[in-house]
């Protein structure tokens, strides 16, 4: 346990937090005294002698799970649900269905996990054992995750329960099944998560910390700014909106000339048999009208929260602005802008909504956005999509995104991940990335300003 609270040290010590000598005394000393049972006392042993400032506090929390485990939930055993007869019911299910179910779903319906040697193996084949800086946490999850077979493993559980329900367990019989295979899905990915992070968390142990100014922060990636830095980032949105503003401005003084409306000058002209002495002119819509539906899940958070300041603080360029947020459900947040300015209204909004991993659901979203907030869609109206198009394998509902594109003006993306990462996994981009008008990776804070001023460049 020396060894990884010296780890843990190191860690903090990378991500830009001070720890003394003899604060890592009083750490070793803290921790020997309170023992490692009470996971509480020793957490809280642990900060008590390491953390000094408050602003480092959200870092600790960070890594202390990834360093000496999250808590969550150890996998179900069926054996403790079930009865004898459907234990045995579920055996033969098994063995019925030998050539068509994976390997992840037989352990996971007996209780196993994948061996710490299996997760090792693949990510070596990752490259994971390669310490490389900015690597995507998620991404690499989900990757791990998806070379284990979690992507077939929600069709395989309904042909399991499919298979007992024809063997003749009882309803109440499947409901459990289906809560102990949900349940053990879900500690499953918790922890792999925390097997990446914790490989993540030796190597950037390994690391010397890198100084990074404003300048440079501005093209860090959003998921790996510690809290201090995007508080940094965050104060440079007002000098980066001005900015905006001030081209903004320009254009629409110097923009080109009016541009001829050949239909509505050849009918205003048949009077006079066609001789063009009417000339009509295409109405200019110098001020975007936008309708911005943003991802809110845990992975999307810090993007959100920098697009909204940053959209916000250019009101006055703006003819108006609506805004919805979703994970597994859509809502509008349009109010909070208009109560407050946007740094207030931002976190506000965030906390409201609380975050969560893999239940996002877009296609659902998108559906009810059609019924329920279609009014805010006309063809004036640009749409941001703000999000990764992960969703968590259910139905992208094209359908309903094509009846928003038909109805906008635009329909723009805008989406951290990049290229090469889209239609891995649970991913949808690329069958999302066609029906729009441009797709904007949006990684870092550089990028999500092009993006912002490009919208404005289109008016």
């Amino acid at each position: 346990m020396d060894d990884r609270i010296i780890a843990f040290i190191a860690g903090l010590r990378a991500a830009g937090v001070r720890v003394s000598l003899a604060e890592t005394e009083d750490a070793m000393k803290a921790t020997a005294h309170m023992g490692v049972t009470d996971r509480n006392a020793f957490k809280t042993a642990l900060k008590t002698t390491l953390i000094k400032e408050r602003a480092d506090e959200p870092i600790y929390e960070t890594l202390f799970p990834l360093y000496f485990g999250s808590g969550g939930p150890p996998l179900l055993q069926p054996q403790d649900s079930l009865t004898p007869d459907q234990m045995e019911m579920l055996r033969a299910a098994l063995r019925a269905l030998a050539g068509d179910l994976g390997e992840l779903l037989r352990k996971l319906s007996q209780g196993l996990a994948p061996s710490r040697e299996e997760l090792e193996r693949i990510a070596r084949q990752m490259g994971l054992d390669r310490p490389r800086r900015g690597q995507n946490q998620q991404w690499l999850t989900r990757e791990m995750l998806r070379r284990l077979g979690m992507q077939d493993l929600l069709d395989q559980i309904e042909r399991l329960l499919q298979q007992l329900a024809q063997m003749g367990m009882s309803a109440e019989g499947l409901q459990k099944m289906r809560e102990i295979l949900d349940a053990n899905r879900e500690a499953l990915e918790g922890q792999v998560k925390q097997f990446v992070g914790q490989t993540l968390a030796r190597q950037l142990s390994a690391q010397p910390p890198q100084k990074m100014d404003g300048q440079d922060l501005m093209h860090r990636p959003f998921n790996s700014l510690t809290e201090s830095e995007a508080r940094e980032l965050r104060k440079q949105v007002s000098r980066l909106a001005a900015r905006l503003r001030a081209k903004a401005s320009l254009r629409q003084k110097h923009g080109k000339g009016p541009t001829l409306d050949a239909k509505r000058t050849i009918r205003a002209n048949v009077r006079f048999g066609g001789v063009p002495f009417d000339i009509r002119h295409k109405r200019r819509h110098l001020k975007p009208k936008l309708a911005i539906i943003c991802d809110v899940s845990t992975s999307m958070r810090q993007v959100v929260d920098f697009l909204l300041r940053l959209v916000y603080e250019m009101q006055d360029q703006i003819a108006k602005a609506r805004s919805f947020a979703f994970i597994d459900h859509v809502e509008e947040i349009s109010d909070e802008f208009t109560a407050g300015r946007p740094d207030v209204a931002v976190p506000k909004v965030l906390h409201q909504i609380p975050p969560g991993y893999y239940n996002t659901d877009l296609g659902s979203s998108l559906d009810q956005f059609t019924h329920d907030y279609f009014d805010s869609v006309d063809n004036r109206t640009t749409i941001i999509v703000v999000g990764d198009g992960r969703n968590n394998y259910n139905d992208p509902r094209l359908d309903r995104f094509e009846e928003i594109k038909r109805r906008a003006r635009r329909l723009l993306w805008m989406n951290p991940e990049p290229v090469f990462e889209w239609g891995t996994g649970d991913s949808d981009m690329l069958q999302y990335a066609p029906l729009c008008d441009s797709v904007h990776q949006v990684s870092n804070l550089a990028e999500l300003t092009a993006a912002v001023e490009h919208l404005f460049e289109g008016r």
